[in-house]
């Protein structure tokens, strides 16, 4: 009973990151198209501002990091299978 628990939790997990995961991508995707990156008045406010790269650091960083251990995963995965 307790490996079958184990198993749902793990999946529950698993899911619940993926979740996370492709906000973050998302996120990360459309802030490239919302800034301007013309005119620094439009992201100076924004977290890592005032300057741009600051910006992109802490608004893509995160996807761009969820998008990297995505790849991991499902690289490991598939050399497991082999």
């Amino acid at each position: 009973m307790e490996a079958g628990l184990s198993r749902v939790i793990s999946i529950i997990g698993t899911a619940l990151g993926l979740v996370l995961a492709l906000y973050f991508i998302v996120r990360a995707v459309l802030e490239l198209f919302i800034v301007d990156f013309s005119d620094p008045a439009s992201y100076r406010n924004d977290w890592g501002g005032p300057s741009l790269a600051g910006v992109l650091a802490v608004h893509c960083g995160p996807g761009v990091l969820a998008a990297a251990i995505i790849a991991v995963a499902v690289v490991r995965r598939r050399a497991r299978r082999r």
